[in-house]
C-alpha cells in the first residue's frame, strides 16, 4: 500500500457552529431564547444564550493559522478558517487532507451539552431540551446530512436526565445517528459518579442501539492547573492521559457487566499509555481480587473486558501504533481533530504514514476505517464508490483549495510575557476576559 491508498475516517473533530444553526429547528415558542450570535466591543464574536457568553477560543479554531499566532484569545468568524463553520467549506478541507469522514464534537453546548444543562437546573428544563434537541437535529440533518456518506453523526444528550438521556438515544438512532457523547467525570459536572445506578436507562439505551459512548477529554476532569507560573505546556501535554482514571473506573464498574453491548470511545485520549494501563489493570486484579472480593465475568481480566467494550483513538502516536498488539489492534481508530490546536491538518496523509511505517496493510485499514466504520455503523460506501474514498482521490478533487497559512487573523498574546514563556496563569487571564468584556446587544447575529 502506498499513503494515497489510505482510506482516512476520523472519529474526533470539531464545528464551531454557524450563526443560523437555530433557525430551522427551534419551535416558535423558544425561537426568541435560542443562543445567538453578538459582536463584542473588542473585535469577538459570541454566543449569548441566558445571560450567558460562549466564545470561541483560538485554540479551538487555528486549523490554517501559523503556529506563531495561535493563541486563546476569543475569536470572530471573520477570523476563522471557514472550514471551521461552514460544512461546503469543511468538506473542501477534509478533501485537501485526503480524510473521507468525520465525526464533529460540538462547541457552544459543551461536550456534554452543558450549556443546556445549567438551564434545567435552573429549573428551565422544557427550554433546555427544546435546545437540545434542535442542537441535534440541526447536527444530523444539516451539518452531517448535507453530504451523506461524510460524517458520522453524533447527538448531545440531555445530561439532566437518565430517562431522557434514553429517549433521546432512541431518537436520534432512527435518524441513523449511533454515538452521543458522555463526560469522563459527571461528578465533576455535579451529577452522581459512573458507578452509581442513575444512569442505567441510559447505558441500556446505548447497549440496545449499539450507540457508542463518545468521552472526550476534557468533558468532566478539570484541567492540570496546579502552578500558575508554570508553562502552559504543562496544562496542554497532560490532558489526554486524564482519561487513564475514566478507563479504570470505566473497566471496574458494574457498567459493562450490565450492559454487554455498551462500546466507549476515548476521544482524544492517545494510545501509547494503553499498554501499560492494561498491564497495570490485570495486575492489581491478580494481587488483590481475593481480598477485595471483586471479579469478572467467566473469569475474564480486566485487559478483556477493556478490548471487548472500549475503543481508542490517537491522533499521532508512534509509540502505540508500535505496541498496537499489546492494546487490540481492532479497538484503535484515527483522529484528525480539525480545527483544534493539536490538529494534523492539512498533512495528517504524511504524519500518520510516519507512523505506519512497516505495519501491514490489513492493519492499517482496521487503525484507519474499518474499525470506526464497524463499531459506528457507519457505511460511507453506500454513498460513494470506494474508489473514489482514497486519500489520492480526495485530494485530486480538492485543487483548488486554498492552503496558504493565514497571518494576522488572531494569535493575541496572552501576556508581555514577563517569565520568558506563556503560563497557565497568563492563559487563565486571558479566558476570564473573554467572558467578561461587554458586548454590543444591538449587533443582533453577524455573519
Amino acid at each position: 500500500m502506498q499513503m494515497n491508498d489510505m482510506i482516512l475516517v476520523s472519529v474526533d473533530d470539531h464545528v464551531c457552529e454557524p450563526p443560523d444553526m437555530w433557525e430551522r429547528h427551534v419551535g416558535a415558542k423558544w425561537k426568541a431564547r435560542a443562543p445567538r450570535l453578538v459582536h463584542k466591543e473588542d473585535g469577538s464574536d459570541v454566543w449569548l444564550f441566558e445571560g450567558q457568553q460562549i466564545p470561541n477560543i483560538g485554540l479551538n479554531a487555528v486549523a490554517g493559522r501559523r503556529p506563531e499566532e495561535y493563541g486563546v484569545e476569543p475569536t470572530a468568524l471573520s477570523q476563522l478558517r471557514r472550514g471551521c463553520y461552514d460544512v461546503d467549506a469543511r468538506i473542501d478541507d477534509m478533501n485537501a487532507n485526503g480524510v473521507l469522514g468525520s465525526l464533529c464534537f460540538p462547541t457552544v453546548p459543551g461536550f456534554v451539552g452543558e450549556l443546556f444543562g445549567r438551564q434545567a437546573a435552573a429549573g428551565n428544563a422544557e427550554l433546555a431540551i427544546a435546545m437540545l434537541r434542535a442542537y441535534n437535529d440541526w447536527h444530523i440533518d444539516e451539518w452531517c446530512g448535507r453530504h451523506p456518506g461524510r460524517f458520522i453523526p453524533l447527538a448531545i444528550p440531555p445530561i439532566w436526565d437518565p430517562e431522557a438521556m434514553a429517549r433521546e438515544v432512541h431518537r436520534v438512532a432512527k435518524k441513523n445517528c449511533h454515538a452521543i457523547t458522555f463526560a469522563d467525570n459527571p461528578r465533576a459536572l455535579g451529577y452522581p459518579s459512573l458507578h452509581d445506578a442513575h444512569w442505567d436507562a441510559f447505558w441500556k439505551a446505548c447497549s440496545d442501539e449499539g450507540t457508542v459512548v463518545c468521552i472526550h477529554i476534557g468533558s468532566g476532569t478539570r484541567l492540570n492547573m496546579q502552578d500558575m507560573n508554570a508553562p502552559v505546556e504543562i496544562m496542554i501535554a497532560g490532558t489526554p492521559i486524564t482519561l487513564f482514571n475514566c478507563a479504570t473506573e470505566l473497566v471496574f464498574s458494574e457498567i459493562f457487566t450490565k450492559f454487554p453491548g455498551v462500546k466507549v470511545a476515548l476521544s482524544e485520549g492517545g494510545i501509547g499509555w494503553i499498554p501499560y494501563f492494561l498491564e497495570r489493570i490485570d495486575y492489581v486484579h491478580h494481587h488483590h481480587h481475593r481480598w477485595t472480593l471483586h471479579g469478572f465475568p467467566n473469569g475474564k481480566k480486566p485487559s478483556d473486558v477493556f478490548r471487548e467494550h472500549v475503543l481508542t483513538c490517537f491522533i499521532d502516536d508512534a509509540a502505540g501504533v508500535r505496541n498496537r498488539d499489546l492494546i487490540g489492534i481492532d479497538n484503535i481508530t484515527w483522529e484528525c481533530d480539525y480545527p483544534h490546536s493539536d490538529s494534523t491538518w492539512p498533512e495528517a496523509p504524511e504524519k500518520l504514514w510516519a507512523s505506519l511505517d512497516g505495519v501491514p496493510d490489513v492493519d492499517i485499514h482496521k487503525i484507519t476505517w474499518q474499525n470506526t466504520t464497524r463499531h459506528f455503523q457507519y457505511d460511507p460506501f453506500k454513498h460513494i464508490p470506494k474508489e473514489q474514498c482514497t486519500v489520492g482521490a480526495l485530494r485530486a478533487k480538492a485543487k483548488g483549495v486554498d492552503l496558504t497559512p493565514r497571518s494576522g487573523a488572531g494569535g493575541k498574546q496572552p501576556s508581555d510575557y514577563a517569565r520568558g514563556y506563556a503560563t497557565i496563569g497568563d492563559i487563565v487571564k486571558q479566558m476570564a476576559h473573554a467572558l467578561s468584556t461587554p458586548f454590543d446587544s444591538g449587533a443582533g447575529g453577524r455573519q
